[in-house]
């Protein structure tokens, strides 16, 4: 997830719609909220949650110009990738998403800004 104005966010979830819909909405107090992550600008399938923690971790301790190299690399124009995920009835079908129901997602914490780190909540 990132912000309108680089921020990122990182995290694991099982239910990828759906979190991308807490951050857009802000119902959830923290870090998202408070640092406006509301771009789905990458996000990596899992078949297990292991798999998925280790990813999540292991994306936590790189430095901001790794992530930005590893987003740009599949979404230059760092795209919300949000409106893909969501099936409607003219576009995408369940089938034709770009990860199977049973994935583990990562999406892109450990939010850096300018070279400034920020407390994860």
């Amino acid at each position: 997830m990132a912000s309108q104005s680089g921020v990122l966010y990182i995290g694991m979830t099982n239910d990828l719609s759906h979190r991308v819909s807490q951050h857009k909405s802000k119902t959830i107090p923290g870090f998202s909220q408070t640092y406006n992550t509301t771009k789905l600008v990458y996000f990596e399938p899992f078949q297990g949650v292991r798999n998925a923690i280790a990813r999540e971790k292991q994306l936590k301790r790189w430095n901001r110009s790794k992530k930005i190299f590893l987003i740009e690399k599949q979404n230059p124009t760092w795209q919300d990738l949000f409106p893909k995920l969501i099936p409607t009835t003219n576009q995408t079908t369940s089938s034709q998403l770009q990860f199977p129901p049973q994935a583990k997602p990562v999406i892109p914490t450990g939010a850096t800004q300018l070279g400034k780190t920020f407390p994860r909540n």
